[in-house]
């Protein structure tokens, strides 16, 4: 059952063009890399290697910040809605390759191409045209109130969704009037580098938008160079603490959206065919490398039997293979390092006590893979059940009364988001009133929209992306 079967169908339709080498791109054009340093990017699902990407150094930094300020003095003076017509022009780009995108994306990254089709790329092409959208009617936005942009921003992507939260970050940045130097993850660089080809395309203005690529060391140059005027970073809880200790002191602008262990809880009241959707969902979409992941399920104990017998048997039909196939569910886990991760915590959640539960399926000899897994018996102390695996395993704890639900729920370091599960309103209400969550779903889960805030309480980070509080972010008051 769900035997791994690895199909060229779709890779072999050469749908996307990889360079062997990429450099950096400033300035308007792709340069070779001062450091001349690179780093190979490889296919989780296959270990072959994709592409290779600089490794940038200071100086390579400094060259994309100089560019920045340049390009924005000719920016800040375009007007809004030439600046709307510019991410209407990238969004509509998009849109027309977004084919070619969505395969990248899922031979850089691992993840089923369905959900890079179906669910990263219409978001993307959403994301410039709502921002676009907002280009022009910044003024009358907030009053009396007056804002102007930063400047030069810097920003940092994560590996799990990388054209997204580029598009989270860049869009809004440049409709406000910024400019940008980003920097995507070293394990999934090549949407980002086929974003800049679009900029090109377009005739972005020379310095708009720049792009470094590297490792940690190159996120590192970007945080600490004294030019930067924001940085927007998404990523682990202990590299935004790192960040945020580095801009101690210093007038820069930080939003940081972080880790979480959210809770989706399932009160004996609710659709239970239903909620068994929205927790699968929850936890196995994009192999759980999502930081708002329903990674705690919270079940009602009188219905605790009848739900588990469920979801395990839900579990036992997803697919798991090859990320170009259009019928696979889970994809391959993003790099070893991250695979590493995942087996120790899981070792250690059997090691505490917890009950193990897999689905039946073969695994390739070849790439990262991690089988879908649920445990049980788990008690509220267990680090499996506090600290974010960033994997497909769930954990399961049990509640009585709604108050208990609530408790268990904020019960954590993070505070990203939450789901819940029932029939009634009032109690949909009375629960999300009092769960410390920044995005709380109702009866679904994981459900996005550009007009939509997104972003975390505790060490879940603090700031807003989507929506008009997404703008703000790249807005500071004027004096």
């Amino acid at each position: 059952m769900n035997s791994w079967q690895y199909s060229e169908s779709i890779e072999s339709e050469k749908i996307v063009n990889i360079e062997k080498k990429y450099g950096n791109f400033i300035d308007g054009k792709f340069v070779t890399p001062k450091s001349k340093q690179y780093i190979d990017t490889i296919s989780p699902s296959t270990e072959k290697i994709l592409s290779s990407i600089s490794i940038g150094n200071q100086q390579d930094v400094d060259y994309a910040v100089v560019s920045a300020k340049e390009g924005l003095k000719k920016w800040s003076k375009t007007a809004p809605s030439e600046r709307a017509k510019y991410l209407f022009k990238l969004a509509r780009l998009i849109q027309e390759r977004s084919r070619e995108f969505a395969v990248l994306e899922s031979l850089d990254g691992g993840k089923p191409i369905k959900e890079s089709r179906d669910f990263d790329l219409p978001q993307v092409a959403q994301n410039f045209f709502y921002y676009a959208g907002w280009a022009d009617k910044l003024d009358i936005a907030w009053g009396n109130e007056k804002y102007k942009p930063y400047g030069v921003v810097g920003q940092i992507i994560p590996w799990n969704f990388p054209l997204l939260m580029l598009s989270w970050k860049v869009a809004p940045a440049l409709a406000t009037g910024n400019t940008v130097v980003l920097k995507p993850a070293e394990t999934t660089p090549l949407t980002a580098l086929l974003f800049a080809e679009l900029c090109e395309e377009v005739g972005l203005p020379d310095g708009v938008f720049n792009l470094v690529t590297g490792d940690g060391s190159t996120g590192s140059h970007l945080v600490n160079h004294k030019d930067i005027k924001k940085i927007a970073f998404t990523g682990s809880t202990g590299v935004g603490k790192y960040i945020q200790k580095s801009l101690a002191g210093r007038d820069v602008g930080l939003t940081l959206e972080l880790g979480g262990k959210a809770a989706n809880i399932v009160y004996s009241d609710a659709a239970l065919d239903e909620a068994v959707e929205g927790v699968v969902n929850g936890i196995f979409f994009n192999q759980g490398h999502v930081c708002c992941a329903g990674s705690r399920l919270l079940v009602q104990e009188d219905i605790e039997e009848k739900f588990i017998k469920k979801l395990e048997k839900r579990m036992q039909t997803l697919n798991v293979g090859n990320p170009l196939d259009k019928n696979t569910d889970v994809g391959a886990i993003n790099s070893k390092d991250q695979l590493d991760k995942i087996e120790k915590l899981v070792n250690e959640g059997i090691a505490d006590g917890g009950d193990l539960y897999q689905i039946e399926c073969e695994l390739p000899k070849n790439g990262f893979w991690f089988k879908p897994s649920l445990f049980t018996s788990v008690q509220a102390n267990y680090k499996i059940a506090t600290e974010e695996i960033f994997g497909p395993v769930l954990t399961t704890l049990t509640f009585r009364t709604p108050e208990e639900a609530v408790e268990i729920a904020n019960n954590t370091e993070y505070g990203l988001s939450a789901g819940i599960w029932t029939e009634k309103g009032s109690k949909i209400l009375w629960t999300a009133d009092r769960l410390e969550a920044g995005v709380i779903w109702a009866n679904t889960f994981n459900k996005f929209d550009p007009a939509s805030p997104f972003g975390g309480y505790k060490e879940s980070g603090f700031g807003r992306e989507g929506g008009r509080h997404g703008l703000l972010s790249y807005l500071k008051v004027s004096s």
